[in-house]
């Protein structure tokens, strides 16, 4: 098994026009990138820390948050153990909209400053992005504020994703199996035990699946199946998954989607005579819901 040399994106470069060359190289070629200087640094050691504050709690007081709207607990299911996708997770949605009320929070007598602590967390993960897709849209070589022009990130649906994974858990390769990102973009974040492996031509059979080596303080980003049809496919979404490696891991994921009013279609910058628009115009809520429906996650 080989490491996957991804390249490496510096959020606080002042060259925004060679930083969007290189996330073009990057997307075009992987579908990810290492992005590092993103301003939570200082954060992530915190963050992992309330998250395994959370998952440490007695099963009955998670269950209080069983998950709801894509919102709360979702316990380890033993019998998927076997089976790959043996892990333990909890969502936070938007904090800031009218669906903000569908979060489900622990007690302050469960958890005491739990609440204040992931929101400030989720907020700078929402900065990042936001400040990311202005480098994607300069990448597609389209104006800097076109994803806010659009009214795909001025309320965009966001979700943080706090996961746990047993190391004892069954025989099966993998602990989250082969799969593709639903929405825009990712930002992944593990504590850094091993296991997150990447297919770079998923088309091709058989898969060769490589590892993407640990780098501290950095997110991997990667695209979406939206993110792939907005581009017309010139982007390609990320095909990745979780190899067991008998250890304890944790992870965090923040899932940036357009608003759910926006219309996905096809960039202009993306299509030509010779290559036409593949996918007809979807609002970005009804594509989402469709994906969630079908989706075990």
């Amino acid at each position: 098994m080989s490491n996957m040399k991804l390249p490496v994106i510096d959020l606080s470069s002042r060259d925004s026009v060679s930083t969007a060359i290189a996330i073009r190289q990057a997307c075009i070629k992987y579908g990810c990138f290492y992005l590092v200087n993103h301003g939570l640094e200082n954060e992530l050691g915190k963050a992992f820390d309330e998250s395994r504050r959370f998952f440490s709690l007695p099963m009955d007081e998670k269950m209080k948050l069983a998950r709801k709207e894509l919102r709360g607990y979702t316990p380890l299911d033993p019998a998927l153990g076997l089976h790959g996708d043996s892990k333990e997770s909890y969502y936070i949605g938007s904090i800031a909209d009218t669906n903000a009320k569908l979060n489900q929070w622990p007690s302050e007598e469960s958890l005491g400053n739990w609440r204040p602590s992931m929101e400030l967390f989720y907020w700078k993960l929402f900065e990042a992005g936001k400040k990311l897709f202005s480098l994607f849209a300069l990448s597609l070589n389209l104006d800097q504020h076109f994803f806010e022009k659009i009214g795909a990130i001025d309320k965009p649906s966001a979700f943080l994703r706090l996961m746990r994974y047993p190391g004892e858990m069954g025989d099966h390769e993998e602990i989250c199996s082969a799969h593709t990102d639903i929405g825009a973009l990712a930002l992944l974040i593990t504590d850094g035990v091993p296991g997150l492996q990447i297919c770079q031509d998923k088309s091709k059979e058989p898969q060769i699946w490589e590892d993407v080596p640990y780098m501290e303080g950095a997110f991997v980003v990667s695209i979406g199946d939206l993110m792939e049809r907005w581009t017309n496919c010139l982007y390609q979404s990320t095909l990745h998954r979780v190899k067991r490696t008998g250890k304890e891991r944790y992870s965090m994921a923040f899932f940036l989607d357009p608003h759910p009013d926006c219309v996905v279609e096809c960039i202009e910058t993306c299509c030509s005579q010779s290559s036409p628009p593949r996918f007809s115009p979807i609002r970005s809520g009804d594509y989402m819901n469709e994906r969630f429906a079908n989706s075990p996650v």
